[in-house]
């Protein structure tokens, strides 16, 4: 279980650093039900990297793993696919960064956060956490290599909550600054809000590249091997 963790933490950090996600849980911290809304969306978040797990889990599992232990066939496939998407997301990120001295456009989406309920706030979690394209990449690849590691059930469960847990840590960071700081908060997060809406496409775009390399380079090491 030890080395599907290791394999998976780089794919639960690029979850983790999701720029767009950390903005909205910002700014439903500024709202009326903020102390409601922000640990609602992250609640969401986290039952949407659950469900993808439970899946993949659940239809990959005793299937992807060779009896030598090594990568089977549809592992290695999945991830080239898998690799390849995320140098395309890269790609796109890439293109679409504002360029100098133009400011970053927000989804328009982000404008209806001030009516939320926390029922929505915790539907838009796990909307964000699971259809995201980049998320739902790295969680898909992340619960297939959990279920290729040929441990028992308890095992992959225990190794994909350290994923969801670690992947959770950039929505959770401004929910904890909110009741740490204080009066202070605002402050801080409205420096967190806006360095990361401005420098959003750069981060995606390093993350899915780096990801994408590494998950392309696993694949081609199942093969030789």
């Amino acid at each position: 279980m030890g080395e599907a963790i290791g394999q998976i933490l780089p794919m639960a950090v690029g979850v983790a650093i999701s720029p767009i996600p950390i903005i909205a849980v910002i700014l439903m911290l500024v709202t009326r039900q903020a102390r409601v809304n922000g640990p609602a969306f992250v609640l969401g978040w986290l039952i949407g990297l659950g469900i993808i797990g439970i899946v993949v889990i659940g239809v990959a599992g005793g299937t992807v793993a060779g009896s030598d232990g090594t990568a089977s066939g549809r592992m290695v496939l999945l991830e080239l696919v898998l690799g390849g998407l995320l140098l395309l997301v890269a790609v796109r990120q890439f293109r679409s960064r504002p360029r100098e001295g133009e400011a970053a456009s927000m989804p328009k989406w982000m404008g209806a956060i001030d009516g939320l309920t926390p029922v929505k706030a915790l539907g838009a979690g796990a909307l964000l956490s699971g259809l995201n394209p980049k998320n739902l990449l790295l969680a898909v690849g992340a619960a297939a290599t959990i279920a290729q590691a040929g441990v028992s059930t308890g095992q992959q469960a225990l190794a994909y909550v350290v994923f969801a847990v670690i992947a959770a840590i950039g929505v959770a960071s401004p929910v904890v600054i909110y009741f740490a700081l204080g009066d202070r908060a605002p402050a801080v997060l409205d420096r967190m809000k806006s360095w990361m809406g401005q420098n959003n496409a750069v981060i995606m775009t390093i993350l899915c590249l780096i990801l994408g390399v590494k998950l392309i380079g696993q694949a081609l090491g199942g093969l030789s091997g």
